[in-house]
């Protein structure tokens, strides 16, 4: 079927990524990253920083509004256009209730 009512299939990856926001994100103590976002990371060639921010379902604005930076800026940061510097994992990891050591 083609026009207004075409149904377009999701991909395995979005199919994945529905399945674990069904889910209670879990945050392990430490530095330990849930096997889901390591998956994430690889499945889809994401940063840590973007894989785990899906996972928790959160959105760019507000991680970015958490943080006290721009959404562009965490854009940057996730794409890897951005470096993610000390000071800046820390405060995203705050943003986000994990630890700096889960976003390397």
């Amino acid at each position: 079927m083609t026009g207004k009512n075409a149904m377009i299939e999701p991909t395995k990856s979005q199919v994945k990524a529905a399945q674990i926001k069904a889910k209670t994100p879990r945050i392990p103590e430490g530095d330990y990253v849930p096997h889901e976002v390591v998956g994430l990371h690889i499945e889809r060639d994401i940063t840590y920083l973007r894989a785990w921010r899906e996972y928790l379902g959160l959105t760019l604005v507000e991680v970015a509004e958490r943080a006290g930076i721009t959404q562009a800026a965490l854009s940057q940061m996730e794409s890897g256009e951005a470096k993610l510097g000390k000071a800046s994992r820390e405060n995203l990891a705050k943003a986000m209730g994990l630890n700096p050591g889960q976003l390397v």
